[in-house]
């Protein structure tokens, strides 16, 4: 998934991801396996576009 992928208004806060980015490292009690490493990936990504989003807001 490509950060310019995700669709304006369909993102949650920054705020929201990094704390789902925050609860799976401390579940994968801070080794993530190949699965958590993409699922990380993916918020990472998410958080990216969020922050962007909130950037562009207040704008």
């Amino acid at each position: 998934m490509s950060p310019d992928s995700v669709a304006p208004g369909s993102v949650r806060s920054a705020a929201e991801v990094n704390e789902e980015i925050r609860a799976l490292w401390l579940r994968a009690g801070g080794t993530l396996s190949a699965e958590e490493r993409a699922e990380y990936e993916l918020l990472v990504v998410e958080w990216a576009a969020a922050v962007r989003c909130e950037i562009i807001e207040a704008a």
